[in-house]
């Protein structure tokens, strides 16, 4: 009898650490529904003229940019002919 009081005290256990975990990772939060819109509402506004000026006062740059300049060795010296 002590044997499948423990065993069923056991399962019990299990099974209330096994419900535990899989609320943590679905987030398990009682959010309410006008959280998601209070959210949404306080990204400022992007002005797509203030983005395109703010484009075109970037610099152009006068040499060309490579990025995998330390991976490749670098060329060799031409000889004349």
């Amino acid at each position: 009898m002590r044997i499948l009081v423990i065993a069923v005290a056991a399962l019990v256990v299990v099974s209330a650490l096994t419900a535990a975990t899989a609320q943590a990772q679905m987030g398990g939060g009682r959010r309410s529904p006008n959280e998601a819109g209070a959210k949404a509402d306080q990204k400022p506004k992007v002005d797509e003229k203030a983005y395109k000026a703010a484009l075109d006062r970037i610099p152009e740059s006068k040499e060309k940019y490579d990025p995998w300049s330390g991976a490749r060795p670098s060329e060799p010296a031409k000889k004349p002919k």
